[in-house]
């Protein structure tokens, strides 16, 4: 299926690695023209080496910390026009709410509700203008079925899922511009496995055996992959998905219990 994409520009955020790697190299494989930012240059730069291997759009990168102001202008400058905007940023740590200050508090809000929201106003009415625009924020699974050791997230990704329901659905929507969340359950990558080594190391569990029980909680017995989690946000970018706006896409293996 040809997304009719190709040309366009993408911004994707945390995109060196994982999820938001992903998200890029389906992007440019669309022939989609992609900045990607990350804080660590060295990753940024392999990851847009593989990305230019594909013969795909043009890929730029800007490193920097997306969560600032100095990031986000750096990251839009390096940008032509954002057709599509890709929020993404890594998810606070676990712990306890009774541990958390008020800085903690901010800092989640921050990277993972008012960091996607600034890139949504500093990009969605020129997409308005030009009646095409795409943005999907990567938020969690947790945004549906709340984990409790992980409060920061839960709230403030919560926090822009409530905010982007209104604004999918106000005057941008009928100017050709979509927002949805897309929201990952348990996907193999860098962050998940450091989260179970940590969890291995502060339990004194084997590893392998978190693995596997986290595992084994998915009916589809298995991991998500970084591709298909990519593949699935080419296709909110895509002129087909033009009547999807205001959802929350929730890539599980079915682990989710609810209905709704």
């Amino acid at each position: 299926m040809d997304l009719g994409i190709a040309g366009k520009w993408a911004l994707v955020c945390a995109a060196s690695k994982g999820l938001g790697k992903g998200c890029a190299q389906a992007l440019v494989r669309e022939g989609v023209n992609v900045v990607i930012t990350a804080r660590g240059d060295e990753a940024l730069q392999a990851t847009a080496g593989q990305l230019r291997a594909l013969d795909g759009g043009e890929v730029r990168t800007v490193a920097g910390d997306i969560t600032t102001p100095e990031g986000r202008a750096a990251a839009l400058a390096a940008c032509p026009q954002v057709d599509i905007l890709v929020n993404n940023a890594g998810g606070p740590p676990p712990g306890d709410f009774r541990d958390w200050d008020r800085e903690a508090w901010i800092k989640a809000l921050d990277a993972n509700m008012l960091t996607p929201i600034e890139l949504i106003k500093a990009t969605v009415d020129a997409m308005a203008s030009r009646g095409f625009g795409r943005i999907v924020n990567i938020t969690s699974g947790a945004v549906k079925a709340p984990i409790d050791t992980l409060g920061l997230s839960n709230g403030a990704r919560s926090g822009l899922t409530g905010f982007v329901a209104g604004v999918a659905r106000g005057g941008v929507a009928a100017k050709g511009v979509t927002i949805n969340g897309l929201l990952p359950g348990a996907f193999d990558t860098d962050r998940l496995r450091s989260g179970t080594q940590s969890a291995a190391k502060k339990t004194g569990q084997d590893f392998d055996v978190l693995w596997q029980r986290r595992l084994q909680t998915i009916p589809v017995q298995r991991f998500g992959t970084a591709e298909e989690f990519g593949a699935v946000c080419a296709f909110l970018c895509s002129v087909q998905a033009g009547y999807l706006t205001g959802q929350n896409i929730l890539l599980d293996g079915g682990a989710y219990p609810g209905t709704f």
